[in-house]
C-alpha cells in the first residue's frame, strides 16, 4: 500500500465536459474520477476524491488529510490565485502536495498567473488536460512508495 490519496478539485470544475470545453476538454469529472480510482488500484492508493464549490469544504478535507496523513493532489480552479485560507491549510501538511491544472496557467490571462497555493505544494502540473492528475499520482506514487 502506497497510502491515503485525497484528490481535491475546486469550484467549477463539476461542470467539465460542458464548460468551455475548447479549453478545457470535453472530459467530464465523472470520467476523470473513474480513471483515478482505476490507477489508485494499481498504485497501491486508498484513494478519497472529492469536489467542491466551496472554500471552506475544500479546507475541512484538507484538515482530514492532515489527520490521515495522505499526501493531497489539489486542482483548487479559481481558488489557487485568492485563497490564502486554503494555502494556509496546504501548508499544515506533512505529506507531499500536487497543484495541478488542466489548462497551462501561465499562457492565460495574467489573472491566473499569481498561484498563491502552489507554493504550498511539492509538485506543480498545468497543460496537460485531465492527464495531470494521472501524471500528479504516478509522481506521488514515486515519492511515497
Amino acid at each position: 500500500m502506497t497510502g491515503r490519496l485525497y484528490i481535491l478539485n475546486g469550484p467549477n470544475l463539476d461542470m467539465l465536459g460542458r464548460r468551455e470545453p475548447d479549453l478545457y476538454g470535453r472530459v467530464t469529472l465523472a470520467e476523470i474520477r473513474k480513471r483515478c480510482h482505476e490507477l489508485a488500484a494499481e498504485l497501491g492508493f486508498d484513494l478519497f476524491f472529492g469536489q467542491s464549490n466551496a472554500e471552506g469544504q475544500l479546507i475541512d478535507w484538507v484538515h482530514e488529510a492532515y489527520e490521515e496523513q495522505a499526501a493531497v493532489i489539489i486542482n483548487p480552479a479559481g481558488l489557487s490565485t485568492t485563497s490564502v485560507a486554503l494555502y494556509d491549510a496546504l501548508r499544515m501538511l506533512g505529506e507531499p502536495i500536487v497543484e495541478v491544472h488542466l489548462t497551462n496557467v501561465f499562457s492565460r490571462e495574467p489573472l491566473y498567473r499569481n498561484l498563491l497555493t502552489a507554493a504550498a505544494s511539492w509538485g506543480f502540473l498545468a497543460g496537460f488536460g485531465a492527464d495531470v492528475y494521472e501524471l500528479g499520482m504516478r509522481g506521488l506514487a514515486r515519492r511515497c512508495g
